[in-house]
């Protein structure tokens, strides 16, 4: 299908957009709409209210699963931030045979769904005989977080070019201070944001959560499921929006953080 004139977006392909778009924020949009609704009832809008998310922070269950889902969400961004952005370095400096093979197994917690995940890690923690709790849904958190760091961080570092490291290695600084000055500078953008995106990851998991937590572990996800179960009420949407909130200002934050990085390349003064 040609295009309408130069520059112009055919009239089908941006009513096809504008669909697609409706598709997928229309029913967040709603549950943003119904948490501020006075009444009980989603389908009766009967004035506009702002005491389900007073409710919420009186709810000792709500701020029990917020505290789990915080302190496990800091945890395991703090831990695969430190190896994820170690693989990137290690694997930018490897034989490329070796690190095809690599590479791709950094690839798979991405690409294996997400039941298949929570499960392989179920099965791990029961043959180890690991009692289900906090620390295996932080284990689990850390395991596929650790490849959207690699991910970020390498391609901060495909960018990035190795002229600095070479003229700083030629002036007589060793691999640490390259790493000090040079290099860890030049990608901390990237850092950020892989961090940023763990986080997000950590505090929106359902699915894994929900296979390896244990007594005391209920995580936000997690509860909202519970409640869902027993039917769609206000505080749902309250908590919902919350969370939806959060989470884009995180996304926003960490793309914000790359572009920063990528729009402000320029050679660094070297300290030594």
């Amino acid at each position: 299908m040609k295009a309408a004139g130069k520059g112009k977006q055919h009239p089908l392909l941006a009513f096809h957009s504008a669909l697609l778009i409706l598709f997928i924020y229309v029913p967040v949009l709603m549950i943003i709409i119904y948490s501020f609704n006075d009444s009980r009832i989603n389908s009766n809008w009967s004035g506009f209210t702002l005491k389900w998310y007073g409710s919420l922070f009186d709810n000792r269950q709500v701020m029990e699963a917020l505290g789990n889902s915080l302190s496990i969400a800091v945890i395991s961004t703090v831990v695969s931030t430190i190896f994820g952005t170690m693989a990137a370095l290690a694997l930018r400096r490897m034989a490329s045979r070796k690190k095809q093979g690599v590479v791709g197994l950094l690839y798979l917690p991405i690409i294996v769904p997400d039941i298949i995940m929570g499960l392989s890690l179920l099965v791990l923690f029961s043959q180890f005989q690991i009692p289900l709790g906090k620390l295996t849904v932080i284990i689990a958190h850390i395991t596929f977080s650790i490849s959207y760091v690699y991910v970020i961080v390498s391609s901060r570092l495909a960018n990035m070019g190795k002229q600095l490291e070479e003229a700083a290695s030629d002036l007589g600084a060793s691999p640490w201070q390259t790493f000090r000055f040079v290099t860890l500078p030049s990608i901390w953008p990237g850092v950020l944001a892989g961090a940023i995106m763990a986080f997000t990851l950590s505090i929106d998991d359902f699915m894994i959560s929900f296979f390896v937590a244990g007594p005391n572990s209920t995580t936000l996800p997690i509860y909202i499921y519970g409640l869902v179960k027993r039917g769609i009420s206000p505080e749902i949407n309250a908590l919902c929006t919350l969370m939806i909130i959060v989470s884009v200002a995180l996304i926003v934050l960490a793309q914000w953080l790359l572009n920063r990085g990528n729009g402000n390349e320029r050679s660094s003064m070297l300290p030594f």
